[in-house]
């Protein structure tokens, strides 16, 4: 950066310290709900371990559970930016799967490493109501903005305009749960096994398996449509 670049807004700096601060919270909850557990764990151990008061970490989550919303939503938002990174010429089938190989498969979005986590941040989501009441919360913001990321993909309607059979498309918040249920379910399905984090068996086999079983969903539909 030159020394004539000004420097970005107070505003901008604040609300970036405090998206660092979340995401150091969520890591330190991470890891005491991975190597404890989530009963054993408390807010105030979350706080201790992220080097902040117990206030602090009230400041920013409720309550000890909602504390890893952040990572979840660094994955689905990772998600989301792959497909709306897939060429424009792509296909929305395409793309959702550009969007699965960028981020299901590690060190492309999540290193080798960080999948164990994963996969037991995921089973903890199932076995407590709670967690996965911020995961599921996490999924369906996604689902918004996979909506808005399909819409926009051209200008494409799926039949000439005017015809009166695309009011019977399907719009893109529908699809847009299609193809996040598609991957959800494979990711949920792989966290409950011991399968590994890529080839045969990783999230990424299951996921694209998914989106090919709906081939014939009319996605090309959805492109340049709302609602």
């Amino acid at each position: 950066m030159s020394s004539t670049t000004p420097p970005p807004p107070q505003a901008s700096l604040t609300e970036r310290r405090k998206a660092e601060t979340r995401m150091e919270i969520a890591r330190a909850a991470a890891g005491l709900f991975v190597r404890h557990g989530l009963r054993a764990t408390r807010a105030e151990d979350i706080a201790q371990a992220a080097g902040i008061a117990p206030r602090t970490f009230y400041r920013y989550f409720a309550t000890k559970e909602e504390a890893v919303a952040p990572l979840y939503a660094a994955g689905a938002q990772r998600w989301v930016e792959a497909v709306r990174a897939a060429p424009a010429d792509a296909s929305v089938l395409r793309a959702l799967e550009h969007g699965v190989r960028h981020t299901l498969t590690p060190d492309a979005g999540v290193s080798a490493s960080s999948w164990e986590w994963v996969r037991t941040l995921l089973r903890l989501a199932q076995a407590n109501p709670s967690l996965r009441r911020v995961w599921a919360e996490v999924c369906q913001a996604s689902e918004r903005t996979l909506a808005e990321v399909l819409a926009a993909r051209g200008t494409r309607t799926g039949a000439p305009e005017g015809d009166d059979n695309v009011a019977a498309l399907p719009g893109p918040r529908f699809a847009a749960a299609v193809a996040s249920a598609a991957v959800r379910t494979a990711l949920e399905g792989w966290a409950e096994g011991d399968g590994p984090v890529e080839g045969a068996g990783s999230p990424a086999e299951p996921a694209l398996r998914n989106l090919r079983a709906l081939r014939d969903f009319p996605w090309e539909g959805v492109a340049g449509r709302r609602g």
